[in-house]
């Protein structure tokens, strides 16, 4: 039998799949934990990667989650869609090659725009491969600078091309930053124990993350995310077989992680009134196409303005994106400033600056709230 949701039920348990609201089955202690369970989390800019930790390790401090990934419980690289994510370690190599290899289709194109041949990403990866072997680490600007010793032009974004490939290759991978420095290393040196799955082995675990970690969605939704074809998202859903079941949201069939679906639906159906204060570039948006349960359409402009790929840090309230949120970093405070989208009243201000107040414990500094944005 299908279980039938309502919108504000499926919202309940996606919710808790991103682990925004206590799980039945997993209490996650560790940067590790929360990565693994999502199978890769957007990271394209670290100081949001940072804080989407942060939110799911209560009591954890941004030193915590840098000492986490210094100890290399994850890393960051190119996995999917060109865009930076969090991964575990041990499966970044078959991410890769299932994911990250549809993102080189356009490698060529790219290459002849910015005036370089398959001969200099070649020559990229050797350099490259040689400037970091015997577990040393590289700023970028180093790491430039190695290319241009060799011939290479790295001016009018040839640089960045050349380090992103050199990553989706499986040849590098993004260390912690040194500093405010972004630092490169060899893949197969910082994360030498790969896990190997055949194909259809990957997309089966993969798409089980993903619905575990975002569910309910579709097979849509999950090709979107991963990057994958259609036919392939389907095929991976398949595979992953009894771990995941379906549900109806107002009569749209989706996925759900089984052990949730059994265990969770109840507290879904409670009115909670959560109040949350998530990065910009967080899972609970950067996880779909249709945002909409999340996001009511007259707010998208405020969120992502001018629609260019750039998403505002978002105050959610059970579920609902109802105001967007920046910060200016002070030696003595953070000051942050709050743009509502929607009519809150004081108490309702009171408990967004308490989870606020989160951030900037998580930071190690005091808060200012601004709420004339």
């Amino acid at each position: 039998m299908t279980t039938e949701l309502t919108a504000s039920e499926a919202l309940g348990l996606r919710m808790t799949s991103l682990l925004l609201r206590p799980h039945p089955s997993i209490r996650p202690g560790a940067v590790a934990e929360v990565v693994e369970w999502f199978g890769a989390m957007q990271a394209q800019d670290l100081a949001s990667g940072l804080w989407s930790l942060g939110a799911r390790l209560p009591g954890w401090t941004r030193s915590d989650v840098q000492a986490a990934l210094e100890r290399r419980e994850a890393l960051r690289t190119w996995p999917m869609r060109g865009t930076v994510h969090l991964v575990p370690p041990a499966d970044t190599r078959w991410m890769l090659e299932l994911t990250g290899v549809r993102s080189l289709a356009g490698a060529a194109a790219r290459r002849t725009q910015l005036g370089l041949t398959e001969a200099d990403a070649d020559r990229a990866l050797d350099v490259l491969g040689a400037a970091l072997v015997g577990g040393r680490r590289l700023t970028r600007a180093e790491c430039l600078a190695a290319l241009r010793a060799a011939g290479l032009s790295t001016d009018d974004q040839r640089g960045y091309h050349l380090l992103w490939y050199a990553s989706v290759r499986g040849v590098t991978c993004v260390a912690p930053n040194v500093g405010t420095d972004q630092t490169f290393a060899l893949l197969d040196e910082w994360a030498p124990e790969q896990r190997h799955l055949d194909r259809d082995e990957a997309l089966a675990l993969l798409a089980h993350r993903y619905v575990r970690g975002h569910g309910p969605v579709t097979a849509r939704e999950f090709a979107g995310w991963s990057g994958l074809t259609l036919t392939d998202a389907r095929r991976g859903l398949a595979a992953a077989g009894e771990l995941l079941s379906t549900v109806l949201v107002d009569g749209e069939p989706m996925h759900v992680d089984a052990a949730l679906c059994d265990t969770a639906l109840a507290g879904a159906r409670a009115s909670q009134a959560d109040v949350l204060a998530l990065p910009g570039f967080d899972e609970y948006l950067l996880g779909y196409r249709d945002r909409t349960l999340m996001l009511d359409p007259a707010h998208q402009a405020a969120v992502v303005p001018g629609n260019n790929g750039i998403f505002q840090a978002t105050v959610v309230r059970a579920g609902r994106v109802v105001g967007v949120w920046k910060r200016t970093l002070g030696r003595a405070a953070v000051t942050v400033a709050i743009r509502p989208l929607t009519t809150l009243d004081a108490g309702e201000r009171a408990r967004v600056e308490q989870a606020l107040g989160r951030y900037a414990d998580f930071l190690g500094l005091p808060a200012r709230y601004d709420w004339s944005a």
